[in-house]
């Protein structure tokens, strides 16, 4: 029997309808079973602030670790704003590494999607991202990349996935579960 891995899912852009949104729950759909994405979300976060991070803590700061913390690993999708991850993003990720040495992302497995209407899907972000999961001790599975240009295209009006990106996102997501599988605590 194997295992069922839960997978902390956090998305860069906040609209509700974000391309980056739709993609994450897209991905959740197309998971095997040994999957469970969960998306937790990054909004409601102040920003990270050490004046403010000591007893007691800020519920969001705490609820956020907590879920990280209860992930078996770590999926980022995210938009790119100004050749760089968007400020949520950075803000969810300094809060989660937080306090020094309690790191809530330290030895999870983790991959990153970017999504972009533009051309370059996001490159830019995809390798901030991946620079700070180095620091931070997320194996970061290093194959499929997934920069995908030209998102605007991949949801028709009623919402449905379109044909044409679906096998990559297949791919992309079956990679991910045999790299959770290979490298979950």
């Amino acid at each position: 029997m194997s295992n069922t891995y839960t997978v902390a899912v956090l998305v860069g852009s906040l609209r509700k309808a974000s391309i980056n949104r739709k993609l994450a729950l897209a991905l959740a759909e197309l998971a095997a079973p040994t999957l469970k994405l969960e998306i937790v979300e990054i909004g409601e976060l102040p920003l990270y602030n050490e004046d403010i991070d000591v007893e007691p803590v800020p519920p969001a700061y705490s609820t956020f670790r907590a879920k990280l913390k209860s992930a078996d690993a770590l999926l980022f999708v995210t938009p790119e704003y100004n050749r760089s991850m968007p400020a949520p993003m950075k803000n969810a990720i300094d809060v989660g590494s937080r306090p020094y040495g309690q790191s809530a992302f330290s030895g999870k497995p983790g991959a990153v999607l970017s999504a972009s209407p533009g051309a370059a899907g996001g490159f830019g972000a995809n390798h901030h991202l991946r620079q700070c999961m180095v620091f931070l001790d997320v194996h970061m599975m290093q194959q499929p990349e997934a920069y995908l240009g030209g998102a605007g295209s991949f949801f028709d009006d009623n919402g449905k996935l379109s044909d044409g990106i679906k096998p990559f996102l297949q791919k992309f997501i079956d990679a991910y579960a045999a790299w959770v599988a290979k490298n979950a605590g």
